[in-house]
């Protein structure tokens, strides 16, 4: 199963990402969002970042989540590409994998400003998840 597609956008990036469940969703949009910013196959899992949040609305969860992680590459310079999501109530748990980023290993792809709300559709049914990147 491919993680995500790319969907024809004006000037942001848009990406529809499919999985088995809602938290592989999440985890693929989590993948996608590093991937448009560098090639994510070049990433190595050496270290271990956890974090939680915690957003009764799954759209607000899914906005926090993917900000915290574009905040950690941004403020520590690490990039992941592997991440396990777990959710209990409103509370999102994630573990990521990663490393440093290196620009001579990891290729600069799109630089990300931020994650926003617009075209945000989750769909519990399919599963999916769609979410625009702003650049």
């Amino acid at each position: 199963m491919m993680r995500y597609e790319t969907l024809e956008h004006t000037a942001d990036i848009l990406v529809k990402c499919t999985g088995r469940t809602i938290e592989e969703c999440f985890e693929n949009a989590a993948y996608a969002l590093f991937d448009q910013m560098v090639d994510a196959n070049t990433i190595e899992h050496k270290v271990k970042f956890s974090f939680e949040i915690e957003e009764e609305n799954i759209e607000d969860r899914l906005y926090s989540f993917l900000s915290e992680l574009l905040f950690m590459m941004d403020a520590d310079s690490v990039v992941m590409s592997k991440f396990t999501i777990e959710f209990n109530g409103p509370k999102l748990s994630c573990d990521a994998y990663g490393e440093q980023l290196d620009l001579k290993k990891h290729m600069p792809g799109t630089e990300i400003k931020a994650i926003t709300y617009h075209m945000m559709n989750i769909d519990a049914k399919e599963p999916s998840v769609t979410v625009l990147f702003d650049v």
